[in-house]
Order: C-alpha cells, then structure tokens, then sequence
C-alpha cells in the first residue's frame, strides 16, 4: 500500500477502481482540523484530469509501471505503431493519446513506452531532443548569436518552434519538450 506521505509527481495509483497518474499534490496543515492532501490526477484510461482531496494517511493501491524500449515505427491517422526491440513484437496506441509526445519523435526512433499493470499506456520523451531542421528562412549576412531576434522553424518530426536568426535548414538542434523552446545547436 502507499500512503498520501508517499506521493511523488508521476506516481501512479488506484483510486476507486480506476488508475490516474499523480500530476501534482501539496500537503496542507490547517491550524484547525486534520492535514489533508490536495492532488491533480490524470485518468489513465482517456486523459481527463481531475482534482481530488485526500486525508492525510490514506493509503492506496501502487499500479504496477515499467517502461520498455520501443522502436516508434509509423502514425497511420488512427494509432501510433511500435516494435518491441527485444521480442519484435508490434503494438499499436490510440495516436490521439499519445500525440503530444509524437510531436518529439522521428519515425524508426527509439523511444520508452510505459506499461501500465503490464498493459501498454503512454510514451516518455526525455526533457531534451535533437531534431534537424526541415525548413527555415535562411541566415542572411549579419545574422549572428549576439544579434538577437528568432524566427520560425519546421523540425523533421513536423513540430514549429522558434529558433535564432543563424539556424538554417539542416542543422541539428536541441529542443525542450517541456515548453517547446531552442536550447542550443547539436
């Protein structure tokens, strides 16, 4: 069992019967009446996400997780396809659940894909990738780190973020998935 005292950010557990993801949770002590736990939950059967409060030291059932490493294949519209690396077996997520991590990723990319209670869930992007650029203006004369200003880029994984002045098409840069900000050139 895992008490409220235990939460972390990504933790996963079951609440009534239906599993969520802990989004965020903050401990609070009124100067009257007992501590209680106030949470942000994801449901993980469709992403819906809800605020729950908690006594403090209720205890839940821990959900099973593990991530396992999955070669991302192709998204045909409908769900997202991957390839186990180990057995070669082929699993196939619904792609509107997953789409905001497929923004970060190539085809024939490796990526983790977490199982939730061994069944497949959700995929994790580190914090940081490195994507080539597909299209940009060009870098014009003059245009250098300290000028300042940015512009828009399309990555290869069809994402549009913001980059400076001296990138051009082809080049490989560091992206945060958090935000979707340029961290620097590859």
């Amino acid at each position: 069992m895992i008490s409220t005292n235990q939460f972390k950010n990504g933790t996963h557990i079951e609440v009534e019967g239906t599993i969520f993801k802990i989004v965020e949770f903050q401990h609070v002590k009124p100067g009257k009446g007992g501590a209680f736990v106030r949470t942000k939950l994801r449901r993980q059967a469709d992403g819906a996400a809800i605020d729950r409060t908690f006594r403090a030291g209720e205890k839940f059932r821990p959900v099973r997780t593990e991530t396992r490493k999955m070669q991302f294949l192709y998204a045909d519209g409908s769900d997202a396809h991957f390839m186990d690396l180990e057995s070669y077996d082929q699993l196939a997520l619904p792609q509107e659940s997953v789409a905001s991590a497929l923004r970060w990723i190539a085809p024939s990319e490796e990526v983790e894909v977490l199982h939730v209670d061994e069944r497949p869930a959700d995929v994790q992007v580190p914090s940081a990738v490195e994507l080539t650029v597909a299209e940009t203006e060009p870098g014009l004369r003059g245009d250098t780190a300290s000028g300042g200003g940015d512009k828009p880029a399309t990555l290869e994984s069809g994402v549009a973020v913001r980059v400076p002045l001296f990138v051009n098409p082809g080049d490989r840069i560091r992206v945060d998935t958090r935000s979707g900000e340029y961290i620097a050139r590859a």
